[in-house]
């Protein structure tokens, strides 16, 4: 574990500055009577190259992901379409995280967001893409998958941050809701934060730089 000062705070959004959608996964297979995980076992097939990796990055379209994703879940049993999917990843804002992002930014820690995410067509914002904007307005730089074409766990995600922030992966904490994607960082020299309950995730980013929430 490196004694570099930290100097930047790295920020899932779906599932850190978001619930987690998983939750909502879980509402809808429940509601189908289908197995318990199974949208999350499907993306878990082929990670780097399946339905879900090709969208974040944009290789695809969203219609193009509807009937991938629902050939991927049905060779596993369950037809499930990809718009379905889509339409459950809205998670509710975490008040808590948001004091945080603010709390961070004025104590003059450098602040950006890592989040897989996808393209977007709606001609005009919704309320709820108001809010979610207005809360992106708080990092220094948003990283994108959809838009530089990797995503996390992928290296070169990391890097591309720490190159927008002029910093060192050793000068950085990265708080993500997924192990897979907190792996990458940890090899970089980046100190890491699982984030399950989001009180417990405070408390650890509050140890780490000294900031009480």
């Amino acid at each position: 574990m490196t004694n570099q000062p930290i100097r930047a705070v790295l920020w899932d959004f779906g599932g850190v500055i978001l619930s987690s959608p998983f939750e909502a996964f879980n509402r809808y297979e429940a509601d189908r009577g289908l197995p318990v995980d199974i949208i999350r076992t499907v993306n878990s097939k082929n990670p780097h190259d399946n339905a879900w990796a090709l969208l974040e990055r944009n290789d695809i379209t969203p219609v193009e992901f509807d009937a991938l994703f629902a050939t991927e879940s049905e060779a596993l049993g369950h037809r499930i379409p990809g718009a379905d999917v889509l339409s459950l990843l809205s998670g509710d804002v975490r008040p808590a995280m948001v004091h945080a992002l603010d709390a961070v930014k004025e104590a003059g820690f450098l602040m950006a967001c890592l989040t897989n995410n996808v393209v977007t067509t709606a001609p005009d914002p919704t309320p709820r893409q108001a809010e979610v904007a207005a809360i992106m307005q708080k990092f220094h730089h948003v990283v994108e998958s959809s838009k530089v074409g990797c995503r996390k766990p992928e290296p070169r995600f990391y890097e591309i941050a720490c190159e927008l922030l002029n910093v060192q992966p050793t000068e950085c904490v990265f708080l993500d809701d997924l192990g897979i994607n907190l792996k990458p960082a940890a090899a970089m020299g980046m100190r890491t934060i699982k984030v399950g309950d989001p009180a417990i995730a405070l408390n650890e980013l509050s140890a780490l730089i000294g900031l009480q929430f």
